[in-house]
């Protein structure tokens, strides 16, 4: 179970966490702490609303309904993209599943628009 993420200048540099014991308690197993270096997070969770704080914290627009606002799901913030239930709101995984891939498509063509622009820029994307 991710417990946090960590990292320097607005970059995600490592994944902290544990490992749990069985449904439906998923207690905490002791001593089993870990770091994974990461440098890309993707959030897939599920039935639920979109984490407020986050949204906050990327300023994303929002629709009426409280999902992030997308056109070809591009947000209002340059190179941060939505999908799934943060777009479309709670709905069936082969949504989820189908519009993950359509924002990888716009993510890449964001990106290829980018090319020669430095390392710099794409881990700012990154980063967000």
């Amino acid at each position: 179970m991710t417990t946090r993420f960590s990292g320097t200048g607005g970059r995600v540099t490592h994944l902290h966490g544990h490992h749990v014991g069985p449904p439906p308690s998923f207690d905490k197993v002791e001593g089993s702490d870990f770091t994974l270096e990461a440098d890309l997070v993707l959030l897939a969770m599920g039935f639920l609303h979109c984490e407020q704080p986050l949204l906050e914290q990327f300023g994303v627009d929002r629709d009426p309904r409280n999902n992030v606002a997308s056109i070809g799901h591009a947000t209002s913030v340059p190179g941060v993209f939505t999908a799934g239930d943060a777009h479309r709101g709670q709905s069936l995984i082969v949504w989820g599943i189908a519009e993950g891939r359509q924002a990888a498509r716009a993510a890449d063509r964001y990106l290829d628009g980018l090319e020669g622009e430095g390392e710099d820029l794409i881990g700012a994307l990154i980063a967000g």
